[in-house]
C-alpha cells in the first residue's frame, strides 16, 4: 500500500482516556523490557513532541500511537500483551519464537522490533539469522529446534504435531506450553493487524537485512 490505512495518532490528541489505557503498559525489570524501552525512547527523542503530552511509562512508537486511536481495545489487549513479557517463558525463548513469526509473516516491524529485543536477551547476530533458516539451523539445542519447529508449525496449520509437542514436553511444563501457545498466537496476529493497517518503521528502526531471502507466500 502507498500509505498506512491507520496513520500513528498524534500525541497531541492523546486525552486522559489513551494515557489510562497505555498505563497498563509498565514493563517487567528484565534486558529484553529494557532495550524495548531504550528504543522507544530514542524514537520519541526524535520525534521531538511537547514536554507533558507523552504517557510517562512509555514512550511513543508507532504501533502504540496506532493503538491510541482504540483506548478500549487498546487496555483489553495491552494488558494481557504485557504478560506474555511475565509469562513462564524465558526472554530468550519469548524473542525466538517472536522472531520467527515476524520472519514467516513477512513482517518487517515485528521482526525488527523483537530481533533488537533478542540481542539484548542475549541471543548473538548469528542466532538471529539462524532463526531465519529455522529448525534445521546446526545452532540449535533439541528444545530450540522444537520451539522454532512448533511456531512453524502453529503458522502454517494452525496446529502443533504430535512430534513435536512430545519433544517440547520434554523440556517445558503445562504453564510454559500453555504461554508458548499464546505468545505465538499473539504476534501471528499482530502480524496481521500491522500488515492490513499499513504499520510503517519507527524512525531509526533497522528492516530485513537486504541480502536474506524472505520465505515463500504461507498457504
Amino acid at each position: 500500500m502507498s500509505e498506512p490505512r491507520i496513520p500513528p495518532r498524534p500525541v497531541a490528541e492523546w486525552d486522559a482516556e489513551v494515557r489510562d489505557a497505555l498505563s497498563v503498559l509498565a514493563m517487567p525489570d528484565n534486558a529484553a523490557a529494557r532495550a524495548a524501552e531504550a528504543m522507544a525512547a530514542a524514537r520519541a527523542a526524535q520525534a521531538a513532541q511537547p514536554a507533558g503530552e507523552r504517557p510517562k511509562r512509555r514512550p511513543l512508537s508507532n504501533m502504540v500511537a496506532i493503538f491510541t486511536w482504540h483506548p478500549a481495545l487498546a487496555k483489553a489487549f495491552l494488558t494481557f500483551n504485557t504478560h506474555l513479557f511475565r509469562s513462564t517463558l524465558s526472554d530468550r525463548v519469548r524473542e525466538m519464537v517472536t522472531v520467527r513469526v515476524g520472519w514467516l509473516r513477512r513482517n518487517e516491524y515485528e521482526w525488527a522490533q523483537h530481533a533488537a529485543m533478542a540481542r539484548a536477551a542475549g541471543m548473538s547476530q548469528e542466532e538471529i539469522d539462524g532463526i531465519g533458516e529455522g529448525p534445521g539451523w546446526q545452532g540449535w539445542s533439541p528444545l530450540e529446534a522444537a520451539l522454532l519447529r512448533s511456531v512453524d508449525e502453529m503458522v502454517a496449520d494452525r496446529h502443533v504435531s504430535d512430534e513435536t509437542w512430545q519433544a517440547l514436553a520434554k523440556h517445558l511444563d503445562r504453564r510454559e506450553l500453555m504461554d508458548l501457545v499464546f505468545t505465538v498466537g499473539t504476534y501471528d496476529l499482530l502480524a496481521m493487524a500491522f500488515d492490513t493497517f499499513g504499520l510503517e518503521l519507527d524512525p531509526g528502526m533497522s528492516g530485513f537485512p537486504p541480502s536474506e531471502e524472505l520465505p515463500a507466500e504461507l498457504d
